[in-house]
């Protein structure tokens, strides 16, 4: 099913108020870490009850306004692909480790995609107060100013986020930041893949990359970084909506130079 144009606006607006009910329950954890009995109960427990509540709050309300769509979270899994009208894909809590450290670069994500077409981008940073918002064919916003990203022509214009994860081996990623240093890029590293990928899209950076990186961590995202000018790779291809991948985000005349620096297959 082909949604109309007000439907879609209908999911962006809702999507809007959502993440930031969102991001206030994640924000109320976030805020009580300081009284974290951690011997008793320990830091990952506490991260994946936030992270498992702040998901359901937001599948729950999807469900609630939109049961025909489909959901494909983090924590929960995908449920009612099928015949869907979409998919709404989030991330409840992007940078875990950020979070637990008391740190600002965190965020909710929530993408809605139908087929391979990347509709709606949300993202949320509550404690760095941030709202990243885009929908496809009418540009992107940070706290609903537009945004677009930076014209850079080499890679000595600018700051380049390289993201990391256990799905990458140290060899793999030293190859890529060989690569852009002996070009004469900086690399930049905080955490939230999400943030990280947003930056790229107000121009704070020029490009992000990561060797393998899931969908729910990128693909609100990716969407903010077309709209504002930016060049990304086809994630979607290859499923990359269930498997992940590789991701490129960057001023487009970067683009090319950043992803020679991958490894080969």
């Amino acid at each position: 099913m082909t949604l109309t144009d007000q439907e879609i606006q209908k999911r962006f607006d809702f999507g809007k108020e959502l993440i930031v009910k969102a991001g206030e329950l994640a924000m109320s954890y976030f805020n009580s870490l300081e009284t974290l009995d951690i011997k008793s109960k320990g830091p990952q427990d506490f991260v994946s009850e936030a992270d498992y509540n702040t998901e359901v709050l937001i599948k729950d309300a999807i469900k609630a306004k939109f049961p025909d769509d489909a959901f494909f979270g983090e924590e929960t899994g995908p449920t009612g692909l099928a015949g869907a009208n979409g998919i709404w894909v989030v991330d409840p809590i992007d940078g875990t480790q950020p979070f637990l450290m008391g740190m600002s670069s965190w965020c909710v994500s929530i993408a809605f995609i139908s087929g391979e077409e990347m509709l709606i981008g949300l993202v949320y940073s509550p404690a760095g107060n941030q709202f990243f918002a885009a929908q496809k064919g009418r540009g992107a916003t940070l706290n609903e100013k537009p945004i677009k990203a930076r014209d850079a022509q080499t890679l000595n214009d600018g700051i380049v986020s390289v993201g990391y994860s256990n799905r990458t081996t140290p060899k793999e990623l030293i190859q890529m930041m060989s690569g852009l240093l002996e070009n004469g890029g900086m690399y930049h590293r905080n955490g939230s893949g999400a943030l990280g990928i947003c930056y790229v899209a107000s121009g704070a950076l020029i490009g992000y990359i990561e060797y393998h990186i899931n969908s729910w961590d990128c693909l609100a995202a990716l969407l903010l970084v077309s709209e504002a000018g930016g060049t990304v790779n086809d994630f979607i291809a290859d499923n990359g909506l269930h498997l992940g991948g590789k991701i490129i985000a960057a001023s487009p005349k970067v683009f090319a130079q950043l992803d020679s620096f991958f490894p080969t297959k």
